[in-house]
This record gives C-alpha cells, sequence and structure tokens, in this order.
C-alpha cells in the first residue's frame, strides 16, 4: 500500500460500495475531475490492487438458495496431491470458493446449491469422487449474518 495516496483510497472505498459508477460519477465522488480519476483507476487496475468487477447476483432467485460450509480432509498431502484437488475443485462451478486451511481440515469449500438433493449428488458424484478426499463435513448455513466483498481499508 505503500503507492496509495488518500485519494486512491477512496477511489477504491467507493468502487467496492458501487463498482457501477461512471468514471464521471466517480469523479465526483472522490472530489476530483474525471480525466485524473480515469488515469488512478486504469492504474490502480494495472497494478493488481483492483482485480476485476462483478455482478453480485440473488442466490434465491437463481435457485441456488442452499450454501453450505465444506470442509475436506484429505487422506494424505503433498505438492502434487494439493495441486490435484485444487485442479478439480476449481472445475466444479457449484464451489464458489476454496481454502487451504490449517487444522483439522485441509480445505474449506462454499458450495452452493438448488437443494439438499443436488447438494447430495454433488457430494457423492464430484466431491466424494475426487482421489485422495479421506473426510468431508458438511456445515449447512441458516441464515447469512454478514455478507460482505469488501475490504477494510
Amino acid at each position: 500500500m505503500e503507492n496509495l495516496d488518500q485519494i486512491d483510497l477512496k477511489i477504491l472505498r467507493t468502487l467496492q460500495k458501487n463498482a457501477k459508477l461512471t468514471t464521471k460519477e466517480l469523479a465526483e465522488a472522490v472530489n476530483l475531475t474525471p480525466t485524473p480519476v480515469f488515469e488512478r483507476q486504469k492504474r490502480l487496475e494495472k497494478q493488481g490492487y483492483i482485480k476485476g468487477y462483478v455482478a453480485v447476483l440473488d442466490p434465491e432467485k437463481l435457485n441456488q438458495s442452499l450454501l453450505v460450509i465444506c470442509s475436506v480432509k484429505l487422506k494424505q498431502i503433498n505438492k502434487e496431491i494439493a495441486n490435484q484437488f485444487m485442479y478439480e475443485i476449481n472445475k466444479l462451478p457449484e464451489v464458489i470458493e476454496c481454502y487451504n486451511t490449517s487444522g483439522n481440515y485441509d480445505y474449506m469449500l462454499k458450495v452452493r446449491s438448488s437443494d439438499m438433493k443436488h447438494y447430495q449428488e454433488f457430494i457423492l458424484n464430484k466431491l466424494g469422487a475426487i482421489e485422495n478426499v479421506g473426510a468431508i463435513e458438511s456445515t449447512f448455513v441458516m441464515s447469512e449474518v454478514k455478507s460482505s466483498y469488501g475490504i477494510n481499508i
């Protein structure tokens, strides 16, 4: 963050709240003219501070209301096995996030499904079929208390 000044941080904070702003609207929000804001935004993108822009969708309206936190322990682990597991996980559209973790489990997955039957099929036919998966523990989310896509800067 040594390359970022207060205006850069304000641009990032503003875009986290609404990435759909036009350059003109963003410039007004950070009290600058559009040209320097455009140049700063492009620099922030080029330097990797801004990875991309997404639309946040409503999973219930898209029949994906079941959210499951799935903990996975591999039978054994080494670099080759871990790389193969990550490769397989990246092919599964139901897995919306995957984290390599410490503790009792090796990976934590966030999985979206339409219902319990489809989640069971996912476990039996996809996740459970990945080589070296030893244990799976599923925690079903009853309600989202807080969901944020931003970083506190």
